[in-house]
């Protein structure tokens, strides 16, 4: 039998991320207060998830606390989820346990293994590995159905639960609300003996979907409305993904998962704050699964479920304002085309976000620097774009590229640097390379015509406009300084060309850089070398800090301009860049160049974020 070990995270993890200073919480709190007084130092591990007798035989646990992210495989995860996988799989990182993926499979009408696929990449994507082994395999729910149908067996035998025959509108109505008590179901009377035997025919597939459900016999009149008698099993005949047509009866989730934190002996359930309600609940189940219970037969049965039982903790969700992060929503855009896809760069799926140009890095300084509390607030979109900037500045190369080309004809340049000739350039791909090594050099070369952004001249210039207008002068950043003639244009009055004349012995790097003095240096990118790239210019994809909120249709709130496609003209160095390569595009913002649509034949670069907040007030 194997014996885990504490994990750490996958050698990719991002360091910025991993070197941060951990800012003390109520989770960090808790997990410290439970490892001082020794709370769950009596556990023991068996290697592998399992009842109180698999874990009996095991080993000393090794982790200190385990954890756990477990989402359910019916959609893409989304940046809220990617908060709480930097909190589950941070926390057990810190304090030396063990972070468990897991899949709650309980649902089989609407998963996928599409989407499990997708959670596994995301989690490794954003620096992570799980159950104790970078190679281990994710754990299911649906590996427990065996133990959780014992387990609803033992709980009938021990009076804890019926097999209720109501309506569903019955059930619904009899439930009560906030100021009503519930009413008891007329099967809640039944003796154990029958609810056994309608439970096991509902197994063996003799009742219809919907005929009958199993629930839990707590109390009616309880001011938790979920702890009247909630329902803990249904009939559903659907094809499960991973467990085929082997089962027609279903756990429920608020059943399912306590079950599934006992026997992978979680230490610290971590959840969102919707779930502060079902806490007594999964605390009840745990109890009665737990305790050791005689029946009127003399039979002693129960203590299925080792001790210390798992306890659950609540974390306020993440709020991030133009963003929307219910899966039901999401499916929307994506279903009538309001996007090109989950992974669409506008989309706040992690798969969208990794698209976008996110780093794993970032990603985890956002989750670390919004922290966790345990009431509802509203993050400013603008603090996650920050922790991008703050990742890439050191980190992307930077390049010139045009984003709205006009040519540039320097008239005199056959005449002083020869016909036909290209002078070569440099400049540096990292401002500030890391201390101890040196930036690596971009080559470009300037000859007769180059391409320059259309917003660089103006035949009348504003007050305090320093670029291209006649007569004054600016330094082809990395070139030479360049003094503006004037312009020719088209017989509808557009600007086709921008003239000027270039000043000799005034190349960057030369002695001579400095004879001329200018008030501003302008980016280009020379007409014989340049390269032609489509360039996606993201914005935001709601124009409402709060697209969904007040009960308005979030679809009226889209950003009409969320994209723009432009044809850009990049500098040569730039041709060379592979999917996910990321840059600094000289005055323009970090772009990325697309993870599926980028070619070396045809470069497709999206625009990740901005250099500055252009949303700001």
């Amino acid at each position: 039998m194997s014996t885990q070990t504490p994990a750490n995270t996958a050698d990719n993890a991002p360091a910025a991320a991993l070197e941060a200073a951990k800012t003390s919480n109520f989770l960090r709190q808790i997990i410290e207060a439970d490892l001082d007084k020794g709370t769950y130092a009596s556990r023991r591990w068996a290697g592998t998830p399992g009842d109180a007798a698999h874990h009996a035989a095991g080993q000393p646990d090794p982790a200190k606390i385990r954890t756990r992210f477990p989402p359910e495989p019916n959609g893409y995860l989304h940046v809220g989820h990617a908060k709480s996988i930097c909190i589950n799989f941070g926390l057990a990182r810190d304090y030396g346990g063990v972070c468990h993926l897991r899949f709650d499979d309980t649902n089989p009408e609407k998963e996928d293994t599409e989407y499990v696929n997708s959670i596994i990449d995301a989690v490794k994507w954003l620096g992570f590995d799980w159950n104790g082994s970078k190679d281990a395999a994710p754990y299911q729910a649906s590996d427990y159905f065996d133990f959780m149908y014992r387990a609803a067996e033992h709980l009938i035998e021990a009076g804890h639960a019926y097999v209720d025959e109501q309506t569903v509108e019955q059930i619904r109505i009899n439930r009560g609300d906030f100021s009503k008590p519930g009413v008891n179901s007329p099967f809640r009377s039944r003796t154990p003996a029958e609810n056994l035997a309608k439970f096991r025919e509902m197994r063996d597939g003799k009742h219809e979907d919907g005929s009958m459900v199993l629930r839990a016999k707590i109390d009616m009149a309880s001011p938790n409305i979920n702890m009247r008698d909630p329902a803990i099993y249904r009939i559903r005949r659907a094809t499960h993904h991973n467990t085929g047509d082997t089962w027609c009866i279903y756990p429920m989730y608020t059943y399912a998962h306590p079950i599934e934190d006992a026997l992978e002996q979680i230490t610290h359930s971590l959840c969102t704050l919707e779930f502060e309600d079902q806490r007594p609940f999964y605390d009840w189940l745990l109890e009665r699964l737990t305790e050791v219970t005689t029946l009127p037969d003399g039979r002693v049965v129960g203590g299925l479920l080792a001790a210390p039982a798992p306890r659950q903790y609540e974390f306020a969700r993440l709020n991030l304002t133009y963003v929307i992060t219910s899966k039901r929503k999401l499916a929307q855009l994506v279903y009538d085309h309001k996007v090109s896809g989950w992974d669409d760069p506008r989309m706040p799926t992690i798969v969208g976000l990794r698209r976008r140009g996110y780093t794993p890095a970032a990603i985890q300084t956002f989750a670390d620097r919004i922290g966790v509390t345990k009431s509802d607030s509203w993050i400013d979109y603008s603090t996650l774009e920050g922790c991008l900037r703050e990742d890439l500045e050191l980190k992307a190369h930077r390049g010139m590229a045009v984003l709205n080309p006009v040519k540039l004809v320097l008239t005199n340049w056959d005449d002083v640097m020869g016909a036909g000739h290209l002078e070569p350039c440099t400049l540096p791909a990292l401002p500030h390379p890391p201390e101890g090594t040196e930036s690596p050099i971009r080559h470009f070369t300037i000859g007769k015509e180059v391409w320059i952004e259309r917003e660089d001249f103006e035949e009348v210039p504003p007050k305090g406009y320093k670029r291209l207008f006649p007569g004054n002068k600016v330094r082809l950043k990395g070139g030479y300084v360049i003094e503006c003639t004037g312009s020719t244009k088209d017989t509808n009055g557009v600007i086709t060309e921008v003239l000027a004349t270039v000043v000799p012995d005034t190349k960057s790097g030369t002695p001579g850089a400095d004879s001329v003095k200018v008030k501003a240096a302008i980016t280009w990118v020379g007409v014989a070398d340049g390269v032609n790239a489509e360039v996606r210019m993201y914005d935001r994809l709601f124009l409402d800090a709060h697209p969904d909120a007040g009960g308005k249709d979030f679809i009226e709130s889209l950003n009409p301009n969320s994209l723009k496609v432009v044809t850009a003209i990049v500098e040569p160095s730039l041709a060379n860049a592979k999917p996910d390569d990321k840059f600094q595009f000289e005055r323009h913002g970090y772009f990325v160049a697309d993870r599926i649509d980028h070619k070396a034949e045809k470069p497709v670069f999206n625009l990740a974020v901005g250099l500055k907040d252009s949303w700001g007030k």
